[in-house]
């Protein structure tokens, strides 16, 4: 294909996003490179879908499988596109196409290439930030508050497997979905000054935003740079804390309610009942249909609406990418008592989401309990056995094992089993072939699902029997065998597998932090250029 003809390529895939943004058909757009190579250029709407955890992720992003879908990769020799066509093919997705030339024809062409990860929603955030003058106070403006005894409360609006890794001293967890739920209990006196951080920059000027567009009677600003600007101005975070705020009345949920339903019903948010929702999934073979459960996971495994995922709402609309790739698909966001279903649908359809509430959520259907389980498919047919964690640690210490790990790299650098080497399922073929293979290969992984899933091309590689241990790391930990850290063992980078931010890195952290931020800061500018974002910022 001539250098022309892979650029008109890339011009029809941009027009075939462009068509879905503006809500006229349904696209998906998957980028199947590594997260850590897909976060260091992309396009703004192709959601990351590596090819090593294909499986575990597609159906999710790209429910209904005769959804019109491109596939993509960087690029050049490197394949991976076709063999991502090959494998949805094998799952039942039957309209599947390979953008040529990948992410250097779509340059070529003209098109902006976007760094970083959750691009959309922190595009998002910073022109939400530009187009309210969302108020910002600094870390150190904050510490004299403090320190004066001002009557203030420091709320972080992240979820609070975050907020115990770190906060702001005093700060009680509260994510953003919970703002308007909760604030009057929190803050029932209106000369409270309130305080929103997260992180970095997102969700402190979403979450402050939700309670000013929300018109709370209360001072409201956001942390400029959140945990990361309190850091870099010198000041202690704390850690390990579980800080909940207090449960809502009745006259505060009512309040809630009419405040979260004033500005979802200005977003353009409908709310429907349970007879449009079965009317929706009965669409199922034409359109795409999300429906997030956005509570805490707690809530969620104690008892949801039949076929919701759970999503809590401040990550939902954090990650948009990362739970829904088909563009132009409905969106029906349910909760227990409305506020929360309604902050997180109204963020989404100024994002551009065609964006629902299910009125009555949990008593709108049947219920499920439990965790959430992703529908994954059957491992290929392979004649590999599995080895039990206790007969692994033998072999371990005999030396008569390589293992290999296909754990995220940021969980294999906090724990793994002695000795095992990180490596890249997509990158199997070329890594194993160069590793010493001892009397036997053992693959694991988190559950020890994608090691079975990567048993077939493992023994295709491998000189010596392939085994899976059984259980995963998991099992190895629930036997309480020994654990190891760090990444030394790595086969394959672990740069190019995952995207360590900032604050999950064991050097340089403060220019990362520097530059994370800067890079948020300069994203208005990229979209604009861009020029298909469909945001619709609403102004108080």
């Amino acid at each position: 294909m001539t250098g022309k003809a892979v650029e008109r390529e890339a011009e029809d895939a941009k027009a075939r996003v462009k068509a879905a943004l503006d809500r006229q058909g349904e696209h998906a757009l998957l980028d199947v490179r590594e997260e850590g190579v897909y976060a260091r250029g992309h396009c703004l709407y192709a959601a990351c879908c590596p090819l090593s955890r294909l499986e575990l992720l597609v159906r999710d992003l790209v429910p209904r499988p005769n959804t019109s879908l491109t596939v993509m990769d960087g690029g050049g020799d490197e394949g991976l596109a076709a063999r991502a066509e090959a494998r949805l093919g094998e799952m039942g997705y039957s309209d599947v196409a390979i953008l040529a030339g990948g992410l250097e024809a779509w340059a070529a062409a003209g098109f902006e290439v976007f760094g970083g990860m959750n691009v959309p929603s922190k595009a998002f955030g910073e022109l939400v930030e530009q187009t309210n003058a969302t108020p910002h106070i600094t870390a150190d403006q904050l510490k004299i508050m403090m320190d004066r005894g001002d009557d203030l409360v420091v709320l972080d609006s992240r979820p609070m497997d975050e907020f115990r890794m770190m906060n702001i001293p005093t700060a009680t967890d509260c994510p953003t979905s919970e703002l308007v739920y909760r604030i009057a209990e929190i803050a029932p006196n209106p000369g409270t000054r309130v305080v929103i951080n997260c992180a970095g920059r997102t969700r402190s000027i979403i979450g402050a935003q939700t309670l000013i567009n929300a018109g709370i009677p209360n001072e409201v600003v956001a942390l400029e740079n959140g945990t990361m600007g309190w850091h870099l101005a010198g000041y202690q975070v704390e850690r390990g804390n579980e800080r909940k705020p207090p449960e809502v009345g009745r006259e505060a949920l009512d309040e809630a309610l009419a405040r979260a339903r004033a500005v979802a019903d200005k977003a353009g948010v409908e709310v429907i009942d349970q007879e449009t929702l079965a009317r929706f999934r009965d669409d199922g073979d034409s359109r795409t249909l999300y429906v997030f459960d956005v509570r805490t996971g707690a809530e969620y495994a104690a008892g949801h609406l039949a076929g919701a995922r759970p999503a809590i709402g401040v990550q939902l609309v954090q990650k948009t990418d990362s739970f829904m790739a088909t563009l132009g698909a409905r969106v029906v966001c349910v909760d227990d008592t409305g506020p929360r279903a309604l902050t997180t649908a109204a963020w989404l359809a100024q994002m551009g989401w065609q964006a629902y509430v299910l009125d009555g959520g949990m008593d709108a259907g049947p219920k499920q309990a439990g965790a959430y389980v992703a529908d994954v498919p059957e491992a290929e047919d392979a004649e590999v056995g599995s080895i039990s964690p206790k007969m692994l640690a033998v072999a371990n210490m005999r030396g008569t094992a390589l293992i290999l790990d296909f754990t995220r790299s940021l969980d294999y650098a906090k724990s793994h089993i002695p000795g095992a080497r990180f490596a890249i399922r997509a990158r199997l073929a070329d890594t194993l072939p160069r590793l010493d293979q001892k009397d036997m290969v053992v693959l694991t992984s988190g559950d020890g699902r994608l090691a079975r899933l990567a048993a077939a091309e493992a023994q295709a590689a491998a000189a010596v029997p392939v085994k899976v241990l059984a259980g995963g790391n998991a099992a190895w930990r629930r036997d309480k065998l020994p654990l190891a850290d760090g990444t030394a063992d790595a086969a394959d980078p672990v740069e190019d597998d995952a995207f360590w931010r900032p604050y999950e890195r064991s050097d340089g952290v403060e220019d990362a932090m520097h530059q994370y931020l800067s890079w948020e800061q300069g994203l208005v500018e990229q979209i604009a250029r861009d020029g298909t974002a469909p945001f619709k910022v609403l102004v108080p």
